[in-house]
C-alpha cells in the first residue's frame, strides 16, 4: 500500500539540515567558543564535519551525490574569490603602494622559501622526486585568507596584535593565493616538456604574462571603474542601501567570471580589484559599520569546513602506497608547520617595514595557515595530472592525502595556538601569585585574600567590617579613607583588627599628606 506521506532522506534535506543545525547550535555559544575559549570557528566546523561524515556517524556522504573533485574546485574558487576581495577592500587607503616593499618581500623570498622547503620535506619523507614534490608543495605554499581572518579579527587580535601586522597578514594572504599558479605550473611544465627551455618559455608566456600580469591589469581596471560608477550612482541617488552593501559581492562575481572567461588568474584579479575599488578609502569608510560581508564570510566558512570534514577519506589516506603511512603524514605536517614559513620570516624582518620587531615577525611567521587555498590548488593539480604525460607519476596518488593531512594539521594547530598561549601565559602569573601568598605570614596575607573569621576582612580595592557574631546583614562597607581614621572603639575587643597592608595605606591620602598642609596660605584661604 502506498504511503500518503513521503520522507526525504536525500541531499536536498540532509545538507540544509546539517548546515542549519551547526549554524544554530554554534551560533548560540559562538561568543563562548570564539571570545572566551579563543577557538576558531573553522576548527569547530571541521570537527563537526568529521563527526557527521563517513568517518564518524555516517549521516552524510557527499561522494555518493556529487563529483567531489569538480564540485570542490568550484566551491573553493568561489570562497577564495570572496575572501581575497574582502581582504583587498578592508585594507587602508593606497595600502599596496605604501607597503609595496614589505609585500614584495613576503611574496618573493618568503613564499619561495615556503615552496622549496615544503618540497624538500615532502621529498625526504615520502621519497618522491624533487619535481613531483614541488607540485604538491605549490599547493600548500600560499597562506589561506579564510583561516587568516580568524587570526586578524576578534578579541585576541584587537588586544594583542598591532593593526599594521594584521594588515600585512591580510594583504599577503589575499595576494599569494592568486600567486600559487606560477609555482604550480612551473613544476608541471618541468615534467611535461622535454627541454628546460621549452618549459620556461611556455611558463613565462602563458603563466607570468597571460595569467598573472593580465589578471593584475584586468583587476585594477574593473575595481577602479566599479568604484567610479558606484560613486556616481550614489551621488545621483540611483542605488538603494541593500544593493550598496552587497556591491562587493556582485563585484566579486563579475571579476571572477570576466577573468575566467579569458583564461587568466581570477583569484589574483579579485584581490587587485578589491584593493583598487577602495583605493581612496571611500567604500571602506561608508560600509565600516555594516557587517553584511562578515556574515556572508562566516556562512561560507561554516559550509566549506563542514564539507571538508565529510569528504576527506580518512580510512584511505594511507592505502595502496608503501611510503604513505600515518607516521609519515604526521611527521611531514610537523616539519612543514615548523620550517615552512617561520625561519625566513624572521630572517627578513629588517627588510620588511610592515613588521617592526622580531616579536611581530614571530607572530606573522607562525600564523601562515594552510586551508581553502591548498584544497583549491590541489584540485587544479589533480585535473592537470590526469594528462597522459603524467601517467606514471607517483605524485598523483600522494597529492590529495598529503594536502588533506596538512590542511587538517594547520586547522587544528593554528586553531588551538591562541588558547595555548593564554594557558601558558597564565601559568607563570598564577605561580608567582601563589608563591607570594605562601611566603607571607598569616597577618600579612589576610588583607589580600578573604578572611572568613568573625572580624575584619579585606579585598584589594574595598574593605568590609563586621563585629563579633553579628550576622552578615549587619556588616558595614567602608572605604579605605574611612578605615584609616577609624576609632578603635568601633571594633570589638574580642576581635582586634588585622594590621593594614602597606599597599593599602599608601593609597590613602591624609590631610597632613596634602601640599602646604598647616601653612599660613592654606589656613588663610
Amino acid at each position: 500500500m502506498e504511503s500518503w506521506v513521503r520522507f526525504n532522506a536525500g541531499p536536498s534535506a540532509a545538507v540544509p539540515l546539517i548546515l542549519g543545525l551547526f549554524a544554530v547550535c554554534f551560533g548560540l555559544v559562538s561568543m563562548v567558543v570564539k571570545e572566551w575559549l579563543f577557538l576558531s570557528d573553522t576548527l569547530v566546523a571541521l570537527l563537526f564535519g568529521v563527526a557527521v561524515g563517513p568517518a564518524g556517524m555516517g549521516v552524510v556522504d557527499p561522494a555518493s551525490w556529487i563529483d567531489v573533485p569538480a564540485f570542490t574546485l568550484e566551491l573553493t574558487r568561489l570562497i577564495i574569490a570572496v575572501q581575497v576581495m574582502t581582504a583587498g577592500i578592508t585594507l587602508p587607503k593606497k595600502y599596496l603602494m605604501k607597503e609595496l616593499k614589505s609585500l614584495l618581500m613576503l611574496l618573493g623570498p618568503v613564499m619561495t622559501w615556503m615552496w622549496v622547503t615544503s618540497a624538500v620535506v615532502i621529498m625526504l619523507v615520502f621519497r618522491l622526486g624533487f619535481a613531483e614534490s614541488l607540485i604538491i608543495a605549490s599547493c600548500v605554499a600560499p597562506t589561506d585568507p579564510v583561516l587568516a581572518n580568524s587570526i586578524v579579527r576578534g578579541k585576541f587580535a584587537e588586544a594583542k596584535v598591532p593593526q599594521h601586522v594584521r594588515n600585512i597578514i591580510s594583504a599577503e594572504s589575499g595576494a599569494n593565493d592568486g600567486l600559487g599558479y606560477p609555482f604550480l605550473y612551473l613544476a608541471l611544465y618541468m615534467l611535461k616538456f622535454t627541454t628546460t627551455k621549452e618549459a620556461l618559455t611556455r611558463w613565462f608566456v602563458v603563466v607570468v604574462l597571460w595569467e598573472v600580469t593580465l589578471s593584475v591589469a584586468l583587476g585594477a581596471v574593473v575595481g577602479w571603474t566599479a568604484c567610479k560608477l558606484l560613486q556616481y550612482a550614489r551621488k545621483k541617488g540611483w542605488i538603494d542601501h541593500d544593493s550598496f552593501l552587497s556591491f562587493s559581492i556582485s563585484l566579486t562575481l563579475l571579476t571572477l567570471g570576466l577573468v575566467s572567461l579569458v583564461g587568466s588568474d581570477d583569484i589574483l584579479a579579485c584581490f587587485v580589484a578589491g584593493n583598487t575599488f577602495t583605493w581612496d578609502d571611500w567604500f571602506r569608510e561608508e560600509t565600516k559599520e555594516a557587517h553584511f560581508q562578515d556574515v556572508l564570510d562566516t556562512l561560507f566558512n561554516y559550509t566549506f569546513f563542514i564539507y571538508l570534514g565529510t569528504i576527506i577519506p580518512w580510512g584511505e589516506l594511507t592505502g595502496g602506497i608503501e611510503t604513505l603511512t600515518t607516521g609519515r603524514l604526521v611527521a611531514s605536517a610537523i616539519l612543514i608547520l615548523l620550517f615552512r614559513r617561520l625561519p625566513m620570516t624572521l630572517a627578513v624582518t629588517r627588510l620588511t617595514p610592515a613588521i617592526e620587531t622580531f616579536r611581530e615577525a614571530l607572530f606573522a611567521g607562525w600564523f601562515g595557515p594552510i586551508g581553502v587555498g591548498a584544497i583549491f590548488y590541489a584540485m587544479v593539480a589533480y585535473y592537470e595530472l590526469q594528462d597522459a604525460v603524467f601517467a606514471d607519476l607517483r605524485a598523483k596518488q600522494c597529492l590529495l592525502p598529503i594536502v588533506y593531512s596538512l590542511v587538517t594539521a594547520s586547522v587544528i594547530v593554528h586553531g588551538i595556538t591562541i588558547p595555548l598561549y593564554h594557558v601558558v601565559s597564565a601559568v607563570p602569573n598564577a605561580t608567582v601569585a601563589v608563591s607570594e601568598y605562601l611566603s607571607r605570614p598569616p597577618s600579612q596575607s589576610s588583607p589580600r585574600l578573604f578572611s572568613f573569621s568573625s572580624g575584619t576582612f579585606l579585598r584589594t580595592g574595598d574593605l568590609r567590617l563586621s563585629a563579633g557574631a553579628n550576622p552578615p546583614r549587619h556588616r558595614k562597607v567602608i572605604s579605605a579613607r574611612q578605615y584609616a581614621h577609624l576609632d578603635d572603639a568601633l571594633l570589638p575587643s574580642s576581635c582586634p583588627p588585622d594590621p593594614v597592608h602597606p599597599s593599602l595605606l599608601a593609597s590613602v591620602r591624609r590631610p597632613e599628606d596634602l601640599p602646604n598642609y598647616g601653612s599660613f596660605e592654606a589656613s588663610s584661604s
